[in-house]
């Protein structure tokens, strides 16, 4: 059974390490072979759109567009939130290429099955 990690990350630059930790933690788990689920919600929403992540900057953190490129380039997927899209003007044509725009149902069909762990940052 493969491994499946889904993190929600709600914390953009209004909380920089707590932002840089769900993103890191993301990419160490897809590069650890582990399915990942990357949600963007809130202020993190932000790094859906292309070059808002290059202006993320937090001392002795990874670069927010190579954790990123990390995730994507290893099958991870990285999903903006509908209401929080919405309420950024933000439409799915926007956004970086490999994201997405879902919704909760989609969120609670990710959480749900056995063996699927869960992370809010």
């Amino acid at each position: 059974m493969a491994k499946k990690l889904v993190i929600k990350v709600t914390a953009g630059a209004d909380a920089p390490e707590r932002c840089s930790q769900a993103f890191t933690v993301a990419a160490v788990a897809v590069a650890s072979g582990v399915e990942v689920s990357l949600w963007l919600t809130g202020e993190s929403s932000w790094f859906a759109l292309p070059g808002r992540a290059a202006e993320f900057e937090l001392p002795h953190a990874a670069p927010l567009p190579e954790l990123i490129d990390g995730i994507l380039a290893g099958g991870g997927r990285i999903t903006l939130c509908t209401q929080c899209a919405a309420r950024r003007g933000i439409e799915e044509k926007d956004l970086i290429e490999g994201a997405r725009i879902a919704g909760a149902q989609v969120f609670v069909s990710e959480i749900m099955p056995d063996g699927v762990r869960s992370l809010v940052y």
